[in-house]
């Protein structure tokens, strides 16, 4: 059996890194302040990366920085000043899609790996082998390959080069997330950060010689969603996925809760773990894979191009929404002795109520709310306001870093 791949999973701040870490990540991959395409993300500061990079290697998880972003000649001076900062800090990799950063980041941080990004459209095995020449460790497949073409890519390209490959998350209708319709709809570039995502928006079609007489297009009532794509998913095929020889299994998601990337990571966690031990397992465990999967916020599930062209299946034409299983409360804080422990809420929940503990181990156990303390210690019946620094009881106890969700009716 090959060895198995990296878990690589996204993180949108400093709290969901150690969310990331705790719930089975091998890796992390974030965005700092500058030069990343999640501009709309929390995003990390120098020292949220330092702290970042600390918390993770005391748990032997590697952290990837991005600066993926399609640079313009005013970013050249910034980027030194950025990359030496990075230098200083000591990240596992960059990742990088424009040629002009490459050579920025391999002049100021050589000792630095370089992971050369989706959005360099990386699709045959001479992009592959350029990339190694110019002395990159590894690439990620463009999400246009099939499992045929990747293992095609592993069989031309140097043994200790590495193939990373998104396996989980939102799909984009532009190739390789090189899009242009956020620019010209809206003037913010996507290949810059700031995509508005306007393939999740309602459309209708008007034949030029016609303008204002909107053609009968509508899927139902709540409009035609002509670009929105279901979401990829490949906990079934992760045997596939490693015959191909991919090295690390990309999960997309860094402006995703904590919640999401707990029960992203545990569930590919787990599958992978049962997957080496035995292969029989896997496949006996995939009913509970399949029910935890779906209890983060997803668009119905798709292989996207692992197994072919997809076919009209693969869109969702009559909604633009997530399906939400669960809603997510809180991140365990420290515990006092009796029992009682702190939390920045996020979502509102009540006494009396019938809520999860989330375990990094798999478990999901049930709890009463027992009690709720305001900062200044005084009882109050219910926890409204978003991120509200609370005391909370439970019936049960949890440990620090375990997720708190209600499920939804």
């Amino acid at each position: 059996m090959r060895e198995l791949p990296e878990l690589l999973i996204p993180a949108s701040s400093l709290e969901v890194l150690k969310i990331a870490v705790i719930f089975g990540a091998d890796a992390v991959y974030i965005g700092g302040e500058a030069f990343s395409l999640r501009a709309k993300a929390k995003n990390f500061s120098m020292e949220d990366i330092e702290e970042g990079i600390r918390f993770a290697h005391a748990h032997q998880v590697k952290v990837y920085v991005t600066a993926n972003i399609l640079a313009h000649n005013q970013d050249i001076v910034d980027a030194r000043e950025y990359f030496s900062e990075l230098k200083r800090i000591g990240p596992d990799a960059l990742i990088i899609s424009d040629p002009g950063l490459f050579l920025v980041a391999k002049e100021v941080c050589p000792e630095i790996e370089i992971h050369i990004s989706t959005q360099a459209n990386n699709v045959n095995y001479m992009t592959f082998r350029f990339w190694h020449q110019q002395g990159a460790k590894r690439v990620v497949t463009g999400r246009e390959l099939s499992l045929k073409e990747i293992a095609k890519i592993r069989s031309e390209i140097p043994h200790e080069m590495e193939i990373e490959t998104f396996v989980h998350g939102a799909m984009c209708i532009s190739y390789s997330g090189r899009c242009l319709l956020s620019n010209y709809f809206t003037g913010r570039d996507a290949n810059q950060g700031a995509c508005t995502h306007p393939c999740r928006w309602k459309y209708a079609v008007v034949e030029e010689k016609r303008p204002g007489e909107y053609l009968p297009v509508y899927e139902n009532e709540r409009g035609t969603f002509l670009f929105n794509s279901k979401d990829l998913c490949m906990i079934e095929h992760l045997p596939d996925l490693i015959e191909a020889g991919v090295d690390s299994l990309k999960i997309e998601g860094r402006m995703k809760t904590a919640l999401y990337v707990a029960t992203v990571a545990r569930t590919y966690r787990k599958a992978l773990d049962s997957y080496k031990k035995s292969p029989q397992l896997y496949q006996e465990q995939m009913p509970w894979y399949l029910d935890q999967i779906s209890n983060c916020t997803y668009r119905q599930f798709t292989t996207g191009f692992f197994y072919g062209k997809p076919s009209e299946e693969a869109q969702i034409y009559d909604n633009n929404t997530y399906i939400k299983e669960y809603t997510y409360l809180g991140i365990v804080g420290d515990i006092d002795s009796e029992g009682r422990f702190c939390l920045e809420q996020r979502n509102k929940f009540s006494v009396g109520e019938t809520i999860e503990i989330m375990k990094p181990d798999g478990r999901n156990i049930e709890t009463i709310v027992e009690a709720i303390f305001n900062e200044r210690g005084e009882a109050q019946e219910s926890a409204p306001h978003s991120k509200q620094q609370l005391l909370v009881k439970l019936s049960i106890c949890p440990d620090k870093m375990d997720i708190l969700r209600r499920q939804e009716s």
